[in-house]
């Protein structure tokens, strides 16, 4: 076998029926010199009779066995494996489009700056009962350039975890996933982009993101919103000390009960909130947690301060944008979304 040009990383832990769909979708690529590198998580079920049944006839299937330890174990224990200059993120209950492989390589040969590059996907669920994780899937699709992720990685996590391909020297010289409280893909991201690594996405979709009720990141609590706040506050508070000048003052906007207490992540990391900007009347000229809150009309000049955006609702995020830009903020220099 040619050596391979990717090595597409898939840990599973009792992988079910899916299983069999994700590696056939491997199976299927345009781009043929590629590793499948199976990490099995100590399935209970027919994971591994699946995984031996496609390996006697699948030299580019390696499967790697390990007593059952985690997601974060899994991951590394196959970055350490995998042998392609190239790493492609896959989950075991996911699909990849034929072209996926070969346009995310080819995209990274021709963009020697970008470090990881990932895609548009598919939302494999039921759009009507699921329409926020639906809206959601719509907000990362529409983020494309590595200047709209950079601006838009305090939200959330700007791609979904299986739609990625890094180069492998990432991983090694910067270091793989880490064990924690926190999402481990969304804390890699924000650690790799803080030191530098470009990151970008194929204006293509080029896979199905399947969103089965045994996701992760719908049963672990280490994926739950507040979850994310816990994760980002160290970064965004280290940006705030490398972009913003000591002289301005920052304010958060929102004023609610869950904005107040995710804001107290970030003085909990030195960062000194001034006050907060509300559109509530009830809130405004009041001191919430002994910060006085602002409305719209009193928000300096940008000069004088920087705006973080804590809202969480995607309305009250657009709301806080065009106030800002019609002022005259601009975006990742005078103020910044994080919620």
């Amino acid at each position: 076998m040619r050596a391979p040009e990717v090595s597409v990383l898939m840990p599973v832990f009792n992988g079910g029926d899916a299983l069999l769909r994700a590696i056939e979708s491997i199976q299927r690529q345009t781009l043929r010199t590629w590793e499948l590198v199976v990490v099995d998580d100590g399935s209970a079920d027919q994971t591994s009779a699946t995984l031996r049944r496609i390996g006697a006839r699948e030299a580019r299937l390696r499967v790697l066995t390990i007593a059952h330890s985690g997601i974060v174990t899994a991951l590394n224990t196959g970055l350490v494996a995998v042998r392609a200059p190239l790493v492609a993120r896959m989950d075991a209950d996911d699909e990849a489009h034929p072209d996926r492989l070969a346009s995310q390589v080819r995209y990274l040969r021709e963009r020697p700056e970008v470090g990881l590059a990932s895609c548009l996907v598919e939302y494999g669920g039921d759009r009507q009962r699921q329409a926020g994780y639906a809206l959601h899937v719509d907000w990362l699709n529409s983020l494309l350039t590595p200047h709209e992720i950079a601006l838009n990685r305090f939200v959330e996590s700007p791609f979904p975890h299986p739609s990625v391909m890094f180069r492998t020297t990432l991983a090694r010289r910067h270091g793989g996933y880490r064990h924690g409280e926190f999402p481990e893909d969304y804390e890699l991201w924000l650690r790799w982009m803080e030191v530098g690594v470009v990151a970008a996405k194929v204006p293509r979709v080029l896979m199905k993101w399947n969103d089965p009720p045994s996701r992760l990141s719908r049963v672990d609590p280490r994926y739950d919103s507040e979850a994310f706040y816990r994760c980002k506050a160290g970064f965004l508070a280290r940006w705030l000390r490398q972009h913003v000048e000591p002289q301005r003052r920052i304010l958060v906007w929102g004023a609610g009960r869950p904005t107040r207490r995710r804001a107290d992540l970030l003085a909990g990391h030195g960062v000194q909130i001034a006050g907060y900007i509300d559109i509530d009347p009830r809130k405004i000229g009041r001191e919430l947690s002994g910060r006085r809150v602002l409305g719209l009309e009193n928000i300096p000049e940008p000069a004088q301060c920087f705006v973080l955006g804590y809202v969480a609702k995607r309305q009250a995020r657009l709301l806080a944008r065009v106030h800002l830009t019609g002022r005259g903020f601009i975006e990742g220099q005078d103020f910044l979304m994080a919620a």
